[in-house]
């Protein structure tokens, strides 16, 4: 029987190849197979070796090119096999990224993990957008929320008036599509209308694109400059300070790509 090996969950941060943890890189450098998902960026394949075989396992909204169940049960395949398996997940595989659910159904298998911690997508992409998530005066804490929904037809579930908080910064992953009840509802619960929003496309990379606002106007604003996934929202007085905190300049980093 051929030893089983470790399968690594890695964190491959929110795209900007710099921002991978050491240890994420050593481990894509080692791995027989990658298997990877939708938005890791083509600067951070770039540094999977040539030979190693590659295995897209992404998903879009209600569009998946392999089910959850099919990706955990190749994961258990490989490693079984013998095989050295990173699985590359976008920002931090425990954020938003059901990194849990593979490391229960490895758990389950009897299969040895290693969870790798990435940058997630609130702290890098508001970074890089000059928005500090906690300010003196302005936050005095922050949440991180889904406002995607499982199915096509089903509503938003959140705990509005607990998020409607003016003190507490809020972040949500994956809320393009459902921006206009995500506005709608926090307002209706209690948060002014005016609350300063952002929102954040393609975070970290030569692609940023931040748009910055108030709640209300948050829906009008990203279709007005067709802001696409992957976007992130930031809610909260924070927002506003990256009118002088906006350090970033995508164009720069694509030329310097552009040149090598």
């Amino acid at each position: 029987m051929k030893a089983i090996h470790p399968v690594y969950i890695v964190g491959a941060g929110p795209g900007d190849p710099d921002l991978l943890t050491v240890k994420a890189a050593r481990l894509l450098k080692e791995a027989d197979v990658v298997v990877f998902d939708r938005l890791i960026s083509d600067d951070i394949m770039a540094l999977v070796p040539p030979g190693t075989t590659r295995i897209y396992a992404g998903k879009t909204a209600h569009n998946h090119h392999m089910r959850q169940e099919e990706i955990n049960e190749l994961l258990v395949k490989l490693a079984t096999a013998g095989r050295t398996v990173v699985r590359l997940k976008g920002g931090d595989p425990f954020t938003f990224a059901r990194g849990g659910e593979e490391a229960l159904h490895l758990a389950k298998n009897g299969i040895p993990f290693e969870i790798v911690p990435g940058i997630t997508a609130a702290t890098s992409c508001s970074a890089y957008a000059g928005i500090p998530l906690t300010h003196r005066g302005k936050s005095l804490g922050v949440r991180f929320v889904t406002g995607h929904c499982q199915g096509p037809d089903e509503a938003l579930d959140l705990n509005w008036k607990s998020l409607a908080d003016p003190d507490t910064t809020l972040v949500v992953y994956m809320g393009l599509a459902n921006l206009d009840t995500i506005s709608a509802r926090l307002i209706e619960a209690g948060l002014s209308p005016a609350t300063p929003a952002a929102a954040i496309q393609s975070g970290t990379t030569a692609s940023q694109r931040t748009v910055l606002t108030t709640l209300a106007d948050l829906p009008a604003r990203a279709r007005q400059e067709g802001l696409k996934p992957p976007t992130l929202m930031v809610i909260g007085p924070v927002a506003e300070l990256a009118r002088e905190l906006d350090w970033f300049r995508p164009a720069a980093m694509a030329e310097r790509e552009a040149h090598g």
